[in-house]
């Protein structure tokens, strides 16, 4: 009883140490992982075998091949169309949703918003329909993809394992579809035809299609000497050049005046810190003469932002596993590292008055950088962050071509060995990964680069604390609790509790964790129940991969919350009715396809 008291405080402490978001949850899992075994509870000799997992390893391989995928463009020419016909709302967010769903349930969830979101922008600045409406069913539908296949997601994979842990064989890849093809699909036309209504428009004014419907940006300009308009008020300055800006502090030397008044005069070398949306602020460098702190940005006749032969204007949103995140500008050393300038930056809901070299990066923080067009790709990688712009991959080079369709070739061998039962599926994919780097369509720095390290960290060092919650008889306490429940519920609205409660913590934590946390208690409900584990498996990967409610669920949520100019409630208006329809179609589809 006191070894399952310490696992409960263990888990208890890491979901609140998850939802807080203080540590990163990978070193939050280590911390776990490490209690346990200085406690005796997880033996010293087994603590860190949950590295050698079988999901852990197929889920790194899955990102390996996900990234060639991108990088040789081998799925582009499926996209293209998604800029045709109609313009009816409902027919874009369909078709782009169904694009979504058919690649994340091949490739890494995001990998598949990576290669979408562009396009989805896109599509929105063609047909004047705001990205609001269309980004967040495009992660919705990266989610629900996943649930399609064995390696559409982590938590698939970690079932898989979790059923040949119970004694039976592992799930096969495509064991997950006849659920997930139904669910995904009411998902897409609810989502398609109703759902996106609920989405709160962003960004109101539809004229403005030139550029991506994100928040304000901040950045810094120059009152260089001479300048025409030195010593001029503000009030006069705003009143003359007509823009829709906001001067939100003035640094002068060591001096910093913060919200500057109407009257307040612009003095000569004075660096201001603007707030502008992209427009305005290339109109504001464009009419004043200011310059651009820190680039060499070239303007238009218009005061469009103009890339040079040599360098290139991009605008990317940061992952949570950015080396960014955390960090200013000055500990980042963007420019040394990099080879890369900061030239603004903007987040929903920023407030800072101070200079950008202060401003902490966040997940969902969209950068606008400039960099040699030769290392764009590459510095695009270090950073971790996904371009808001289609990549523009020369599909014309014979040598282009030439990996493109190896890769193609070698992903759906893969996907065909497993199916076929020919090799297990982290043997299929990290064959594939190898043979990838071998005939150089990716290199070894990118093979490394792929891998989300801190997903894998936490995986690995989660799948021992969840064994831990089952063999010291903690998953079978909590079972025994649920079991309570069955006097006043059937077995099949047992398995619906056990859906909304992972929903519920999927939507708080990483999927994947809640899958490692939920799986345990899953097979000791079957057992204390007395009916197969197979449909109470399923009903935690269906529900551990529906973090619909909330932006910090899931990385495809957080993504889109930048460019899509969402606010952390706007979730739950359209994620609580895709929640409960999950609900509605998934359990009668579980229970069919796998009877209790």
């Amino acid at each position: 009883m006191q070894q399952q008291l310490i696992v409960f405080g263990v888990i208890l402490g890491s979901l609140f140490l998850f939802v807080n978001g203080s540590i990163r949850y990978d070193f939050v899992a280590l911390i776990a992982l490490l209690i346990l075994a200085l406690t005796g509870i997880v033996p010293a000799g087994n603590a860190f075998l949950g590295f050698g997992h079988p999901a852990v390893i197929t889920v790194a391989a899955i990102l390996v091949v996900s990234s060639a995928l991108l990088k040789t463009g081998a799925l582009d020419q499926l996209v293209r169309f998604l800029n045709k016909g109609g313009r009816s709302v409902s027919v874009k967010i369909a078709a782009l949703m169904i694009m979504t769903a058919v690649l994340s349930s091949f490739m890494n969830n995001v990998g598949a918003l990576a290669l979408i979101m562009p396009i989805a922008i896109k599509v929105g600045k063609h047909h004047k329909i705001s990205a609001s409406y269309l980004l967040m069913p495009v992660a919705f539908a990266s989610l629900l993809g996943g649930l399609v296949t064995e390696i559409g997601t982590p938590p698939n994979l970690i079932i898989s394992t979790y059923r040949g842990n119970a004694g039976l064989e592992s799930f096969s890849f495509f064991d997950f579809a006849p659920v997930g093809i139904g669910v995904t699909g009411v998902g897409i036309i609810f989502i398609s035809f109703i759902g996106w209504h609920l989405i709160p428009k962003r960004k109101s004014d539809e004229a403005q299609t030139d550029f991506f419907e994100v928040d304000d940006y901040m950045s810094e300009v120059y009152i260089p000497e001479g300048n025409k308009n030195i010593s001029k008020s503000i009030r006069e300055l705003l009143f003359q050049l007509n823009l829709d800006i906001n001067i939100v502090s003035i640094i002068r030397g060591k001096k910093t005046i913060i919200a500057p008044n109407a009257s307040d005069r612009i003095e000569e070398c004075d660096l201001l810190v603007i707030r502008a949306d992209h427009v305005e602020l290339s109109k504001l460098i464009e009419k004043s003469g200011f310059i651009l702190k820190g680039s060499k940005v070239i303007y238009d006749e218009s005061g469009k932002m103009l890339s040079d032969e040599e360098h290139a204007i991009v605008e990317i949103v940061l992952r949570d596993d950015s080396p960014a995140i955390g960090r200013n500008i000055v500990e980042l050393d963007l420019r040394r590292i990099y080879s890369a300038n900061l030239v603004a930056v903007s987040r929903k809901g920023i407030s800072s008055y101070y200079r950008l070299k202060s401003h902490r990066f966040r997940p969902g923080d969209i950068l606008l950088i400039q960099c040699s067009k030769a290392t764009l790709q590459d510095t695009v990688s270090k950073l971790r962050g996904l371009p808001l712009a289609e990549r523009g991959v020369d599909l014309s080079s014979s040598n282009l071509a030439l990996k493109r369709n190896l890769t193609i070739g070698l992903f759906l061998l893969s996907i065909i060995a497993t199916t076929a039962g020919l090799v297990s599926v982290q043997i299929s994919f990290v064959s594939c990964a190898i043979l990838m780097v071998l005939i150089n369509v990716i290199t070894p720095r990118e093979f490394y680069e792929a891998i989300e390290w801190p997903i894998v960290i936490m995986l690995g060092a989660l799948l021992p604390v969840g064994e831990a919650l089952q063999t010291t008889g903690g998953a079978d306490t909590i079972a025994g609790l649920m079991i309570s429940a069955m006097h006043l519920l059937s077995p099949s609205l047992m398995v619906v509790l056990l859906m909304v409660i992972t929903m519920l913590l999927t939507n708080l934590i990483n999927n994947a964790a809640a899958a490692v946390l939920m799986a345990p208690i899953a097979i000791s409900l079957s057992v204390r129940m007395g009916v197969s584990v197979d449909p109470l498996l399923m009903a935690v990967a269906v529900s551990a991969s529906s973090a619909f409610m909330t932006p910090i669920g899931h990385q495809s949520c957080t993504l889109v919350m930048g460019p899509g100019g969402y606010r952390f409630g706007d979730y739950w208006r359209m994620g609580l009715p895709v929640s409960i329809l999950v609900l509605i179609t998934g359990t009668p589809l579980l229970l069919f396809f796998w009877p209790l």
